[in-house]
């Protein structure tokens, strides 16, 4: 990519087209959401434990739902997205429900230069480390937004999953993150017929590429397991 921004542009752009879909999907729930279901699963919640009165950083929040479940479990939480369109929906459903969460549009990699806060507990979930091409980098971020004994707690798809193809039925990509992974495409793993145009920029990061990065970095490893399902639909 001659333009390092290019990868920001791109993926911006296809996760604002996807917001709309999303929001409208049954993957979401989002209706049920709106009624009061929590976005959160038991995998994060046991993770997360005791949260009350904490602050929370979540970093690529998309449209909110997760943020404004903490909100609801009394956490002063903050959601970051790169996605403005992602962002000002977020903002909106907080403000039909009455939460107390907060939002703001930055991509990650830029967020230390416009935002100062330290917070007890930094978040992401699900898809989100594929969107992040340096490792070394990521670690960083994390560390300047935490408070001193703050906690990073993560939980995503096993990496292996991002070799198959779109269809799942055969090894199309490399497990190790040797080029960025360039593709166009259509509608969204939630909404598979939707009529959107997608054009990314994505990696591939092992587990040893990702545990790696956090102990290089001067984050304590605390817990890291591992689960026989998802709770999601991902095949």
């Amino acid at each position: 990519m001659d333009n390092p921004d290019t990868y920001i542009d791109l993926n911006k752009q296809t996760w604002n087209n996807k917001v709309d879909v999303h929001i409208a999907s049954d993957s979401y729930e989002n209706k049920s959401f709106l009624n009061g279901k929590s976005a959160l699963n038991a995998i994060e919640l046991k993770l997360l434990g005791d949260i009350s009165c904490k602050k929370i950083l979540h970093l690529q929040c998309h449209f909110g739902q997760d943020t404004i479940s903490f909100s609801r479990l009394g956490v002063k939480a903050t959601g970051v997205n790169l996605s403005d369109k992602a962002i000002e929906r977020g903002k909106e459903f907080n403000f039909i429900l009455g939460a107390d969460a907060k939002f703001i549009c930055w991509d990650i990699y830029n967020l230390p230069n416009h935002f100062e806060k330290k917070f007890d507990i930094l978040f992401t979930s699900y898809e989100t480390i594929g969107w992040m091409p340096d490792l070394d980098k990521s670690p960083k971020v994390i560390s300047r937004f935490l408070k001193s004994n703050g906690k990073f707690i993560t939980s995503d798809f096993y990496p292996a999953i991002w070799v198959y193809d779109d269809d799942f039925t055969k090894v199309f990509y490399n497990n190790f993150n040797t080029e960025a992974i360039c593709e166009d495409g259509s509608g969204t793993d939630a909404e598979k017929e939707a009529a959107i145009e997608n054009k990314t920029i994505s990696w591939n990061h092992p587990i040893s590429k990702i545990l790696n990065a956090l102990i290089s970095n001067n984050l304590e490893m605390n817990q890291f397991n591992e689960f026989n399902y998802s709770p999601y639909q991902r095949i």
